[in-house]
């Protein structure tokens, strides 16, 4: 086979070149469309359920969360196992399917199940799935620098501005934000008042939910005009809601304000982000699709960051704190000079040892067609460019000449014995004669 291989190449030199050019551009092609990141994503392929239930502790999340949810999610198609951690407030489920199951495939599995165990849970509580990324995902960290604005204010337009914008850029899957303040009501009982009015938590809550909302009503036509009829009941100060009307006890209402205080304030916090020992920051995380170009989502990302800029409250700007990017391209530079440098060393040497231009050439011509064409393959498995993938190429280019010497060489010692055949068959020849 290899014989008849060889000699097929021999007789057809063009055909070999021709196939070799487009090898060549197209691993040139690869190289300029491969997917860019600075170290290999070896996380396993899973799907994270995350569900809150605040105020309760990590046994009854276990018991009433955890164990109805993992026991329901067990049965999916093509799971290797599931994992689940318990804790204060909180449950995480870790569904880990097989490596050659499509992410996405995975996902809608889990979100069939989750719609049918909505029973087994608490009544409010309601698992969610997290982002479609990996454990490397998180490649791009910032802060938001705005002196003389506080916490609750940078958070908010954190949340209600910047994340929205960011969140529509292609390949990002999650912003997820922290630090700050996140404003909310805050309504303080008196238990004494409440014993005094003969009230109940659950009439100070059923107040509130009662008068924070909106009713429709109908459509109807006088004179030719139609009207739209509704009512508009969003609370939208603190004096609003002091004087919600809980309950009436001898023609005079009881209000919100008579048993309880209320006030602006920021949800309960478990830790702070505090940026260089200089205070409080409020910032964001771009966490990357499954799959994407990690390069090229960081350039968007950065871009559409200019774009949004436009929009900021004066004084307000951004600050990147952790930039996968530039480890991208110092990491390529790195690997693409140590490519350049052995590929010169390597056809040095070849030169040199073999002394024989035509030879040298043969096997110094097989190095970029050979890089080029491990793009190929590397694009047709989904392999990013990385500090892996990249090294091993440099260490193969060794290899790569080793099989060239020893075919030149044994050409070259097969076409000797010939031509000193052929000597001496051509002196007996004389010598007959």
């Amino acid at each position: 086979m290899v014989e008849k291989l060889i000699s097929f190449s021999l007789r057809n030199r063009f055909l070999v070149l021709l196939i070799a050019a487009g090898i060549f551009a197209f691993g040139i092609y690869s190289v300029k469309s491969s997917k860019i990141d600075a170290i290999p994503d070896l996380s396993e392929n899973q799907v994270i359920v995350f569900t809150e239930w605040m105020g309760r502790s990590p046994q009854i999340i276990e018991d009433q969360v955890t164990y109805p949810l993992v026991t329901n999610l067990q049965g999916i198609p093509k799971v290797k196992y599931v994992r689940a951690n318990s804790m204060f407030g909180m449950s995480f489920i870790y569904i880990i399917f097989e490596d050659n199951v499509d992410v996405y495939w995975a996902r809608s599995r889990v979100l069939e199940r989750l719609s049918t165990v909505g029973s087994s849970l608490p009544e409010g509580v309601t698992p969610t799935m997290g982002p479609d990324g990996t454990g490397v995902g998180h490649v791009l960290w910032y802060t938001l620098e705005a002196p003389g604005m506080d916490l609750g204010e940078q958070r908010a337009v954190q949340d209600w501005y910047i994340k929205f914008a960011l969140q529509n850029v292609q390949g990002v899957s999650e912003i997820a934000s922290f630090g700050g303040f996140q404003k909310q009501y805050q309504i303080s009982v008196d238990p004494n008042k409440l014993l005094y009015y003969k009230v109940s938590i659950s009439d100070v809550m059923r107040a509130v939910k009662s008068n924070n909302n909106e009713a429709g009503g109908r459509k109807f036509e006088m004179s030719g005009i139609g009207y739209i009829i509704k009512t508009t009941g969003y609370l939208k100060s603190i004096q609003e809601m002091e004087n919600l009307s809980i309950r009436t006890q001898n023609s005079i209402p009881v209000r919100i304000k008579d048993v309880a205080t209320v006030q602006m304030s920021g949800e309960s916090r478990l830790g702070i982000f505090d940026y260089n020992g200089e205070g409080e920051s409020v910032g964001g995380i771009v966490v990357l699709r499954y799959g994407e170009n990690a390069d090229e989502v960081i350039r968007k990302v950065k871009a559409k960051m200019t774009e949004v800029s436009k929009g900021l409250p004066e004084g307000m700007k951004f600050n990147i704190v952790y930039d996968r990017g530039e480890l991208i391209e110092e990491s390529i530079s790195s690997i693409k000079s140590t490519l350049i440098e052995e590929m010169v060393v390597v056809s040095l040497i070849v030169i040199v040892f073999l002394f024989h231009w035509r030879s040298a050439v043969s096997i110094i011509i097989q190095i970029p067609i050979t890089i080029a064409a491990s793009f190929i393959v590397l694009n047709a498995f989904d392999i990013s460019s990385n500090i892996m993938s990249l090294t091993g190429i440099a260490l193969a280019i060794g290899v790569i000449v080793d099989n060239g010497i020893i075919m030149a060489e044994n050409a070259y010692k097969n076409l000797a014995i010939r031509q000193e055949e052929l000597a001496d068959l051509r002196k007996k020849g004389a010598e007959n004669a």
